[in-house]
């Protein structure tokens, strides 16, 4: 008689962390190194039904999006480390995140700034200061989620 060997795989920390954020909450991680904004888009967020996390510069945010895989992403330009745009190519480097909604929020309205953000992998572009509304539209449609902006 022979021995079987059974064996398994422990999910990576990554695929558990993808398989958590599609079951629960949507994650949507603010990326900006101003705390009062955060403070601002978190409440709107929150209030959306969503979990956040936040990263105030733009290698945190890279740690961040690897370590907490999110739903979709907020991201400023002007970033301590790395600007908003090295910060989106390299997520889009990351497997699992490639299809990850980025959205810029940015005080920048020259027409290179928003090209810019699409050419690196943005899906969507706001100018700063932000239409809370706007948000609130951006991430139920983006995010999927029901009911009406409060």
């Amino acid at each position: 008689m022979s021995d079987l060997l059974l064996t398994t795989h422990a999910p990576t920390a990554e695929a558990t962390a993808a398989a958590q954020a599609k079951t629960a909450q949507p994650l949507v991680m603010i990326v900006d190194d101003h705390a009062d904004t955060r403070e601002m888009l978190k409440y709107v967020i929150e209030r959306s039904g969503c979990r956040v996390v936040e990263a105030s510069d733009g290698e945190e945010a890279v740690r961040l999006a690897r370590s907490r895989p999110p739903n979709l992403i907020l991201m400023d330009i002007v970033l301590p480390r790395l600007d908003g745009y090295k910060v989106t190519e390299r997520i889009r480097e990351i497997e699992g995140l490639r299809q990850t909604t980025i959205i810029f929020l940015s005080g920048r309205a020259e027409p290179k700034s928003r090209e810019m953000a699409f050419a690196v992998g943005g899906n969507d572009y706001f100018l700063k200061p932000i239409d809370l509304r706007e948000l609130e539209l951006a991430l139920r449609k983006y995010l999927m989620l029901s009911g009406s902006p409060a």
